[in-house]
C-alpha cells in the first residue's frame, strides 16, 4: 500500500455564519482514511492561519485544508505558494468566493468528498502591492464596502446589500490612470477590480469569463451609474451578464499599474487595506496547487436544476424590471 498523504486542517472557529462544533466528527467520519492521515488545528488568532499553513508546508504536508470563508482561505492559501503543498476548501464562510469559482459543494460532508479524490490541479493567483489574492482585488467602491462589510455586525449578502444601498447613494468616483502593456488610458470609475476567479462570493459575478488557469487577469472597470440603473448593474452581477453592461470596460492582462488621485482603501480577496496612490497588480501564473471539483466542467457544461431554476428566477426578475426603476425613481426623488 501506497504512504498515506497527511492533511491538515486549519479550522477558524469564528468565521463566517456556520457553527462548527460538529465540524471534526463529520471529517473523522468522511474522510478516506486509507488515503490520509490527518490533523485539525484550530486558529487562535488573526494571522495564526498563515503561521500554521507555513509550519505545513515545511513538514512537507501534502494537503492543507482551510476551514473557513475567504479570510481563512487567503491566510492558507498565502502560505503555502510556490510550494509542493496543496490548498483545499472547507467553505464555512459567508461569501464562500473561491469555493463557489471552483464548484466546491458548499456542505462541509461534499467537500471532504472532493478532497477524498484529491484531484490536484495549478491554478494562478494574483498580487496587489506584495499582497496575495486569489478571488479578486480592487479599489474605489468595492474596497469602501469591504470595509464596511468587515465593521457589519451582521454577516453575509443582506449585511452586503444593505451596505451596499445605504453607501452607493453617496460614494464618489475617482479618476484612475491605468498603464499596462497595451499603453496608458484614463478612467473615471466607481470601481477597478482585477479577478483571477469570477466572482465576490455569495455568487456575484464581477467577471464572468474569468479564469484561475488561463495565465491572466480580468480587469473590470465600472464607469460610474445612477441610482436608477444600480438595480440593472445588481441584476446581472447575480446573473453573470454584467460583462455586457454599457457601463463596464473589461481587459485582460498580466500585469497593470494604477495610478489615482488620492491615497485610499484597496482590497484582496474582501479584506480591506490603506494604500497609497501607486497601486501594482500582477498575476503568478500556476504559482499555487489546489484540490479541485474532478467534475466542475462538466457540471459547468450542463446545467442543473438549481441552475436552471436560477435562469428562471431572473426571467421573473427582468419582467419586474420596470416596476425596480420606478421605484428607484421615487427613491431619488424623496432624497433630492
Amino acid at each position: 500500500m501506497a504512504d498515506k498523504k497527511r492533511i491538515a486542517f486549519i479550522l477558524n472557529p469564528i468565521s463566517g455564519t456556520v457553527k462548527k462544533a460538529g465540524i471534526p466528527k463529520v471529517i473523522e467520519e468522511v474522510l478516506d482514511h486509507d488515503v490520509f492521515d490527518y490533523e485539525i488545528i484550530e486558529t487562535l488568532h488573526a494571522g495564526h492561519a498563515a503561521e500554521i499553513a507555513a509550519t505545513e508546508r515545511e513538514r512537507g504536508t501534502s494537503v492543507v485544508a482551510a476551514v473557513g470563508g475567504d479570510g481563512t482561505v487567503n491566510e492558507v492559501a498565502r502560505a503555502i505558494v510556490g510550494s509542493q503543498t496543496a490548498l483545499a476548501i472547507v467553505p464555512c464562510g459567508s461569501g464562500n468566493g473561491l469555493a463557489r469559482h471552483l464548484m466546491i459543494p458548499l456542505d462541509v460532508k461534499g467537500s471532504i468528498g472532493i478532497i477524498n479524490q484529491c484531484e490536484v490541479h495549478q491554478l494562478d493567483y494574483g498580487i496587489i502591492n506584495d499582497n496575495p489574492f486569489f478571488c479578486t482585488c480592487g479599489m474605489g467602491f468595492d474596497a469602501f464596502i469591504s470595509m464596511k462589510f468587515a465593521e457589519a455586525g451582521k454577516r453575509g449578502p443582506i449585511s452586503y446589500v444593505e451596505n451596499v444601498l445605504r453607501e452607493g447613494l453617496s460614494y464618489k468616483p475617482e479618476t484612475y490612470t491605468i498603464e499596462d502593456e497595451n499603453g496608458t488610458e484614463v478612467f473615471k470609475a466607481f470601481l477597478i477590480s482585477c479577478a483571477n476567479a469570477s466572482q465576490y462570493g455569495n455568487n456575484a459575478y464581477i467577471a464572468p469569463q474569468a479564469s484561475m488557469s488561463d495565465g491572466l487577469l480580468d480587469v473590470i472597470v465600472m464607469e460610474p451609474f445612477s441610482m436608477i440603473e444600480a438595480p440593472q448593474v445588481a441584476i446581472e452581477m447575480m446573473s453573470k451578464t454584467l460583462d455586457k453592461n454599457q457601463k463596464i470596460k473589461s481587459f485582460r492582462t498580466r500585469h497593470i499599474h494604477i495610478t489615482r488621485e488620492n491615497p485610499g482603501l484597496i482590497h484582496y480577496d474582501g479584506d480591506p487595506v490603506m494604500a497609497g496612490k501607486e497601486i501594482d497588480v500582477r498575476l503568478v501564473e500556476k504559482g499555487i496547487r489546489v484540490v479541485v471539483n474532478p467534475n466542475a466542467d462538466k457540471s459547468k457544461r450542463k446545467p442543473n436544476m438549481m441552475q436552471t431554476a436560477m435562469s428562471e428566477f431572473f426571467n421573473d426578475i427582468n419582467i419586474m424590471r420596470e416596476d425596480i426603476y420606478r421605484q428607484g425613481r421615487n427613491i431619488v426623488e424623496k432624497l433630492k
